[in-house]
């Protein structure tokens, strides 16, 4: 009962401790919990027996004494202050002002754990995001009300690449005509300024479009990655429309099994409640999964693979599955979750769990990285499930799905390629083999790598495919239908012919679109 504090604790290990049950008390139920310092310490109800309780808190359990402690049951969950005032501002894990000033006013609060959301409610997402990213539009697009993680590596740009999205990211307009030329922002308020500069801003576009905002959940993060994200965010002209939650690497662990929680809870309330479109950037999920591994253990739990618990799935789909649109409300919700590999390994628990619940994944590979190429986005293991919905024609442009398939298929015979050659030699291959790694080197060096303030359209992505498929024989083009083979590929092959005749075959910004060449890096 609230107000009522109970004396001792029966045991205390770790952030885990016992004390004895009380009536009515129910899990996931807040607690607090005085030392004989007075200092109040907030934890959670995570289970109870018939007569004691476990109480997992949120920060250590210094200067707790298993006589003295004394233990109050709040009676509600762990609930977050919600209202319009939480746009511009910084919380901690716990929703806790981090920046200086007060709470908000408001009187709304929000269950963190979310709400129970009726799975015919969901509406089925289709509009396509176009990112300036041709690794992503081209061959891996991002769709509104996704979940698209990115698997990364410790080292790798994976927050580059993300503040990238965040600041280039656009709706294509519904009255775009075919050739997918035409674009707004991500429904936001801010004009587009120019790609070069870095001006405009993930979720910005035309004045007068839906609001937008964005959610940013670190967990774990050193203070430098943090300031990166808020410098960028500053840069970018969205500060005032960006709430951060964070979970530094010298906040209690504990803390951060709650901070994507508070966030999302941010997220739900602006996207429905408040009709915006919300991009929630999480990273990094492998610090969450540590601090869940490490309660498991404390709590004497049996481990499953790697020493995780049994229950990871289930609790990252309670994070994952909080992205979407539902009918009734304009507002949406994308989830790009950011989680690095341990020792770059995909089969690791935890990608391999969230490349279960999520809908694809952007991997990012260290050979490419070590090649200068940025995003050293991975051609092969990097997917989007839901790309076949939101392109094609009236969406991006008629060609896309056929030409994304076939650079997938030429680019996998590169791979092919580049194996038999490291064990034959390069100078036994077939005449063929030749052209395609000659492709696969150009294809990496124009296609995948950009600039990090290079925005890309998704029809110079799409026309800069075509002009390096042309460099291949027209009989590999198997995937590619004779109409479109028509259409786009004949000025693409005139392209690379001047190309060739101006610049002795490197062709690095022939064609008509314009653009190639290894970017900034």
């Amino acid at each position: 009962m609230r107000g009522v504090e109970h004396r001792g604790l029966a045991a205390a290990e770790g952030p885990i401790v016992v004390a004895e049950r009380r009536e009515s008390v129910g899990y996931g139920e807040l607690v607090a919990v005085y030392g004989r310092d007075g200092a109040r310490r907030l934890g959670r109800v995570v289970e109870v027996g018939d007569k004691a309780m476990a109480i997992q808190l949120f920060s250590d359990n210094a200067g707790l004494s298993l006589d003295e402690a004394r233990v109050e049951c709040l009676g509600k969950p762990l609930e977050l202050r919600v209202g319009e005032g939480l746009l511009g501002r910084v919380f901690d894990g716990l929703g806790r002002p981090a920046d200086g000033y007060p709470e908000i006013l408001s009187s709304e609060k929000r269950d963190v754990n979310g709400r129970p959301l009726n799975p015919s409610a969901r509406i089925y997402p289709r509009d396509f995001i176009q990112t300036g990213v041709s690794a992503i539009d081209g061959m891996n697009t991002l769709i509104r009300g996704q979940k698209l993680p990115i698997f990364s590596g410790n080292g790798l740009p994976h927050n580059r690449l993300a503040a990238q999205i965040v600041r280039q990211a656009k709706i294509l307009r519904k009255a775009a005509g075919a050739d997918g030329r035409e674009a707004a922002g991500l429904d936001g308020g801010v004009p587009q300024a120019g790609a070069q500069d870095g001006a405009g801003a993930g979720g910005a576009g035309d004045a007068g479009s839906e609001p937008f905002a964005v959610v940013f959940a670190g967990m774990g993060i050193k203070h430098d990655v943090a300031r990166f994200f808020i410098d960028s965010f500053e840069r970018s002209g969205v500060l005032s429309r960006v709430v951060c939650f964070l979970s530094l690497a010298d906040a209690p662990s504990i803390e951060r099994l709650v901070t994507p929680r508070s966030a999302l809870t941010a997220a739900e309330y602006l996207a429905y409640e408040l009709g915006m479109h919300v991009l929630v950037v999480m990273t990094d999920m492998t610090n969450y999964c540590e601090a869940l591994r490490e309660v498991s253990a404390a709590r004497g739990e049996v481990p499953s693979r790697k020493g995780y618990p049994g229950y990871l799935y289930s609790d990252l789909a309670s994070l994952y599955e909080r992205a979407g649109r539902i009918e009734g409300s304009p507002g949406s919700i994308t989830q790009i979750p950011i989680l690095s590999m341990p020792n770059d390994d995909i089969s690791h628990p935890i990608p391999d769990l969230t490349g279960y619940i999520t809908e694809g994944q952007i991997v990012l590979e260290r050979e490419l990285f070590q090649k200068g190429v940025y995003p050293p986005v991975a051609g092969l293991p990097s997917l989007s499930r839901l790309m076949k919905d939101g392109i094609g024609e009236g969406m991006t442009r008629e060609d896309h799905r056929d030409l994304a398939s076939q650079l997938f298929a030429s680019y996998a015979r590169v791979r092919s390629v580049r194996n038999l050659a490291a064990i034959i030699g390069e100078e036994e291959l077939s005449p063929l083999d030749k052209k395609y790694l000659r492709f696969g080197e150009r294809f990496e060096a124009e296609f995948l790598a950009q600039g990090e303030f290079e925005d890309r359209s998704v029809a110079q992505t799409l026309d800069l495919g075509w002009r390096l498929l042309s460099r291949l024989p027209r009989e590999e083009l198997l995937r590619l239908p004779p109409e479109l083979i028509a259409k786009y590929l004949p000025a693409e092959e005139a392209a690379a012919r001047r190309a060739c005749a101006d610049g002795g075959g490197s062709g690095t910004r022939a064609g008509p679109a314009g653009p190639g060449g290894g970017g900034e890096d």
